[in-house]
């Protein structure tokens, strides 16, 4: 970080004393985003709900989705997605689950490609990339194997530091850890953007960000606990997390350069992954600096000092950062 620093040294800002702002702020953000996934749901990707993902390049450069939408409809397998991601040529054919056994789904999947071979066959052959098919039994194993993990990993992560720090801090930060899941949650049914498999490795990794920057501002708190054994519990969280935020900036800062150049360059298949990597280092971030601390501070949290310096000063406590 030396010769870049978007916080000067001696920047001090009072968070804490937005800190009943932050608490209305974000329970609105919770509350609207079970209110909308209640109401409005998650747009669930064929990996939970089954069906069939045919992936085709077309002989043509821009062929015409209306066209193909036209043709296919005519078939009557019920409501299709068709899209292009990447270049133009290449599209992306979802069908719902048919009735009947896999012969069923192998049947429409063979009416498929016989009346694209039709339409293209003037320009040249189609190119079959990929056919998958998702039975709606895998599609609720997956759901409920995806939900399992978010689980467990909010669990692991409570007992983690509640070991490694105290109890306080781990409920603190799996509190700010719900707080960023429910929240991508909430942005996937307002947007309505398909939500798979993808998306629940993309929370996964949302709660992996931001447990890591919550543990640095919590390191550096009970730090400044040790050194400064008579300062004010506000004034010592303040002076922690002013001393952590410029590290947290330049994070945060540096990952979104890479998941804009990704979202960028990386096309259609990859975007949803990405939109939630984004919205969630946004929320991620806002929580450690506005969410966990402040919780922790409800909790009354005071560990034992071992030893420490009570005429500490606060520029030594800074030079250690």
């Amino acid at each position: 970080m030396r010769g870049i620093q978007f916080i000067p040294d001696d920047f001090s800002f009072d968070f804490l004393r937005l800190r009943y702002v932050a608490f209305v702020l974000s329970a609105l953000l919770v509350i609207g985003s079970i209110g909308l996934t209640v109401e409005k749901g998650l747009n669930f990707g064929i990996d939970f709900t089954g069906g069939t993902v045919i992936e085709i390049k077309t002989p043509t450069d821009a062929p015409v989705l209306s066209n193909m939408r036209a043709v296919l409809d005519e078939l009557g397998l019920g409501a299709m997605s068709i899209q292009t991601f990447g270049e133009p040529d290449d599209i992306l054919i979802r069908l719902p689950q048919q009735a009947g056994d896999n012969d069923a789904q192998q049947a429409a999947i063979e009416r498929v490609k016989e009346s694209l071979d039709t339409l293209f066959a003037e320009d040249g052959a189609v190119d079959y990339r990929r056919v998958e098919y998702v039975g709606p039994q895998v599609g609720e194993e997956l759901k409920k194997a995806g939900a399992l993990a978010v689980l467990y990993s909010l669990i692991g992560i409570l007992v983690y530091i509640s070991f490694r720090f105290e109890w306080q801090f781990g409920l603190a930060a799996i509190v700010a850890l719900a707080h960023d899941a429910i929240a991508t949650i909430g942005f996937f049914a307002l947007t309505q953007m398909e939500f798979n498999l993808s998306t629940v490795a993309a929370i996964l990794m949302i709660a992996g960000y931001s447990i890591n920057d919550t543990v640095v501002v919590f390191d550096r708190i009970r730090e400044n606990l040790r050194k400064y054994k008579k300062k004010p519990l506000i004034e010592l969280f303040n002076l922690s997390t002013n001393q952590m935020l410029s590290r947290t900036l330049m994070t945060s800062f540096t990952t979104l350069l890479a998941l804009i150049a990704l979202w960028y360059f990386g096309g259609d298949v990859i975007r949803g992954f990405i939109d939630a990597l984004i919205f969630g280092i946004v929320i991620g971030t806002y929580s450690s600096v506005f969410v966990a601390a402040p919780v922790l501070l409800l909790f009354g949290i005071r560990p034992a000092t071992e030893e420490g310096d009570d005429t500490a000063t606060e520029e030594e406590a800074s030079a250690s950062s």
